[in-house]
């Protein structure tokens, strides 16, 4: 003998969807989708991508709670809204919790600059300065080191600009021909 479902169990489907439920939803989507979508992609910086998925999850809590929704259109609005804004929020915040994935641009072939070609060239100066005179050495530090005028390194070393000029003109002359004599020009 076979039993006749009641009218509230044949209203269900094998998931336990009323269909009512499921009539108000899309019902719900054709009455308020689009400016959902509308509202929620200036929300989202127009990112029509999270606005669709914002929309998505929004109709489908909708549907989770459709029971319990009051049915009269400017409450649902606001109950739309109100779950829209807070499933933004919370993507904002998972975001901003978790780095953006990038894709892997093979990182291992990256070429880092070498940078050892200015090192030991420096060394190189630096050793030629010190084989140069005391006075010849101080004229170099004071204006090029120092970036100081032929003035202002006169007045440092308490000597004449010309005699500046002149030790300057000597000690660079001096570092030219030790530093070919290096082999670094």
């Amino acid at each position: 003998m076979s039993r006749k479902p009641s009218p509230e169990s044949a209203a269900l489907d094998p998931d336990g969807i009323n269909e009512r439920d499921e009539r108000m939803i899309h019902a719900l989507y054709e009455a308020f989708g689009s400016r959902l979508l509308h509202h929620v992609r200036r929300a989202t910086g127009n990112d029509h991508h999270w606005a669709e998925d914002v929309v998505q999850e929004t109709l489908v809590r909708a549907w989770r709670h459709a029971g319990k929704l009051n049915k009269e259109p400017g409450m649902l609005w606001a109950w739309l809204l109100t779950v829209a804004r807070r499933i933004i929020i919370d993507g904002r915040r998972r975001r901003r919790a978790r780095p953006e994935e990038v894709e892997d641009t093979g990182l291992e072939t990256v070429s880092v600059p070498d940078e050892s070609e200015q090192t030991i060239a420096a060394m190189v100066v630096a050793d030629a300065l010190e084989r140069l005179s005391a006075e010849h050495r101080e004229v170099i530090e004071e204006t090029y080191l120092k970036d100081r005028t032929i003035n202002e390194a006169a007045e440092v070393l308490r000597i004449p600009p010309g005699t500046v000029k002149s030790r300057l003109y000597y000690a660079i002359r001096a570092l030219r021909k030790d530093l070919k004599e290096k082999g670094v020009t």
